[in-house]
């Protein structure tokens, strides 16, 4: 399992890189392996605010759908428009190519209840 240590992670399987006040999300290589063949990915729009824990996207794969978790506050910024065609992306290139989508950060706080990567390796 590939796990990125300049990233953090939640509980729930979203990483996350913080550059400024942007941070990039996307689901762990762990959570794309447990979904399977990822068939449909529903983003937020630009613009939408949320908090931690909202549900902010949904990843359809042939196994099931799931809900996908705001990590921090902020306002959607930008989205992965490369998923509307290809979402199969999650699946070959999580951390890169896979990402999700761009949130600005309203609480830099908030990154210090993420976990680094060892922790959440230990986690799987």
């Amino acid at each position: 399992m590939n796990i990125p240590e300049n990233l953090l992670y939640t509980e729930t399987h979203e990483w996350i890189h913080a550059e400024d006040n942007i941070a990039t999300v996307g689901i762990s290589d762990f959570a794309q392996q447990q979904l399977g063949d990822i068939t449909f990915v529903e983003l937020p729009e630009v613009g939408d605010e949320f908090a931690p824990n909202d549900e902010i996207a949904v990843v359809e794969s042939v196994k099931a759908a799931s809900d996908i978790y705001s990590p921090l506050s902020g306002k959607v910024v930008e989205v992965n428009k490369e998923l509307d065609s290809t979402p199969e992306l999650v699946n070959s290139d999580p951390y890169i190519k896979g990402w999700l989508f761009k949130i600005e950060i309203s609480d830099q706080d908030e990154l210090a209840s993420l976990m680094s990567g060892k922790e959440y390796e230990t986690k799987q």
